[in-house]
């Protein structure tokens, strides 16, 4: 059975029509009794033709649950996408946000400390105007599995859009986060990225700001604030060498 087509007909048009339907069926088969209670029908009329229909009422609701059970995997496939990157396997920006929140509902439930972590990549338009966008790519899913790998499961890691990069660090304060920032950016920088024979080194700047208990608080503001932490740490980077 379609559910486009079912959708919105009523249980008592269903009925009519597979009663219909069976009158041309010779076979006669034994319905269920719960089915035929359900449909207020008695003992007495249960004659060969009505349990046909009855059995064939069944076998549609039966297509019809099959339909929307495959319409739900499919409706939760097509969200898991929605919320992933398309070129590494980290959420989306609206994905992280989502989790941000998240986040700060954990830390003001159970009066806990978590934090942010803002990464950008140093130099990485010179990596796509050198080598080109192979290797600017192979560059970005290098970070992200470098992130994946060294962080817990509980921690929520996201690709903010270009060459920018997020971790969510639940129970732990701004000292833990940037013990971790500290030791996220050298797992980072301490293998070059390659691709066939090129090879080039990767370096990061990062921010830290720990994430409000307020499920409230806007998670755009807590990102575009260690955004500028991590703004101001490239600078004096680029200013010392």
């Amino acid at each position: 059975m379609k559910i486009s087509g079912a959708r919105n007909e009523p249980f008592s048009a269903i009925r009519r029509r597979a009663l219909t339907r069976a009158g041309a069926q010779a076979a006669a088969q034994t319905a269920p009794a719960d089915a035929a209670a359900f449909l207020g029908l008695a003992e007495a009329d249960l004659t060969p033709a009505v349990q046909t229909a009855l059995t064939a009422l069944l076998a549609e609701v039966d297509d019809l649950r099959a339909e929307v059970g495959r319409l739900k995997d499919r409706l939760a496939e097509i969200e898991t996408l929605a919320d992933r990157d398309v070129l590494t396997p980290l959420l989306n920006r609206r994905a992280f946000v989502s989790e941000l929140r998240r986040v700060a509902t954990f830390a003001q439930r159970y009066g806990s400390k978590a934090s942010l972590v803002y990464f950008d990549l140093d130099g990485f338009k010179s990596v796509n105007d050198r080598f080109g966008h192979a290797a600017g790519d192979a560059a970005l899913q290098a970070v992200a599995d470098r992130l994946l790998e060294n962080v817990r499961d509980s921690d929520v890691v996201g690709r903010m859009g270009g060459d920018e990069f997020a971790v969510a660090l639940v129970q732990a304060d701004r000292e833990t986060a940037l013990a971790k920032a500290k030791s996220l950016a050298h797992v980072i920088e301490s293998t070059p990225v390659r691709l066939g024979e090129w090879s080039a080194p990767l370096h990061v700047s990062y921010g830290v700001r720990e994430i409000d208990p307020d499920p409230d608080a806007d998670p755009e503001v807590v990102l575009a604030e260690a955004d500028a932490v991590m703004f101001v740490n490239k600078r004096a980077r680029a200013a010392n060498p």
